[in-house]
């Protein structure tokens, strides 16, 4: 007897899982955490300490939308450098399995979504701020600047500077010289940390014909940027306990995580060509942004 689809109940399961895979990975969700994290901190902050629970909630889930559909058009225009990049040309749009139409159409509702999540249930400037980012990051960064300038990431890093002000306003309903030196403190971390990482991938990056630092400049001159990046950043976040946001516990650990992230770029530019030592500058910049909003959590816990 010929066995028919109803024979095999589970045969379409594997297929639908790898759909739903493939429009996840879309996403980028691992790139996501860091941004939660500084907007979380930033409602912290802000509300020092006392962050309504489903406020907090609610605006984490509406800027996961807003950075998924950023990161979606993202995957979207550059699909053509995806596919030349070893480390990318296995992504569902440059591999075939998702077809551009429908990534345009998932990254326009979870847009959508952000906006309706936030502008209802938190406040229509906190929306507003996340749609922005959006635009920044598509616009500005992916179509502009990605494609043409050395000084990409610089200025296309005030889109990854957005997350923790729309986490201020949610709580605020407004910006203040506090918010915007969390804004200034990813600003200047963002060159420093994806620049090692392009260090590390510099041959992809040359392949695909995208102009990133160390590919234009070479390995010395980025150590140095970075390094000089790495410096500007920690008056920054060292600004924040004179304008009493923060306590002397902040101030503690930013001096000592600064003084740690210092010492990883100064390892680096003593060895610019050592790409162990680009990875290792890479994955210390994670940690120290999230130590550094740990921070300023326990700060606010134990001092408010």
């Amino acid at each position: 007897m010929q066995e028919t689809v109803l024979d095999r109940p589970h045969a379409g399961a594997p297929r639908l899982s790898a759909v739903l895979k493939d429009y996840y990975e879309l996403t980028k969700p691992r790139i996501q955490v860091l941004l939660l994290i500084t907007t979380a901190g930033a409602m912290w902050i802000a509300s020092k300490g006392h962050v309504e629970p489903v406020l907090l909630l609610v605006t984490l889930l509406g800027g996961t939308l807003a950075a998924s559909s950023a990161n979606v058009f993202n995957c979207l225009i550059d699909r053509d450098i995806d596919l030349l990049m070893e480390r990318t040309r296995r992504r569902p749009i440059p591999a075939g399995r998702i077809q551009p139409l429908q990534a345009t159409l998932f990254a326009l509702a979870l847009g959508a979504a952000s906006f309706v999540v936030l502008a209802l249930f938190a406040n229509l400037f906190a929306a507003l701020l996340a749609i922005t980012g959006i635009g920044f990051y598509v616009v500005v960064y992916t179509l502009w600047l990605k494609r043409t300038t050395t000084q990409n990431i610089v200025i296309g890093g005030a889109a990854g500077a957005i997350p923790p002000l729309v986490g201020w306003a949610a709580v605020t309903g407004s910006l203040d010289w506090s918010a915007w030196m969390l804004f200034g403190i990813i600003f200047l971390w963002t060159p420093p940390h994806f620049w090692a990482l392009a260090m590390m991938i510099r041959e992809d990056y040359r392949k695909a014909g995208v102009p990133m630092l160390p590919v234009v400049v070479g390995d010395e001159k980025t150590a140095r940027w970075i390094f000089w990046y790495t410096l500007a950043l920690l008056p920054v976040t060292l600004a924040l306990y004179p304008l009493g946001t923060m306590g002397w516990i902040y101030l503690v650990a930013a001096s000592g995580l600064g003084a740690w992230f210092l010492a990883g770029a100064a390892r680096l530019l003593r060895v610019p060509h050592e790409r162990k030592e680009a990875r290792a500058l890479f994955k210390r910049s994670i940690f120290y942004l999230m130590l550094l909003f740990v921070a300023m959590g326990i700060d606010s816990i134990l001092l408010r």
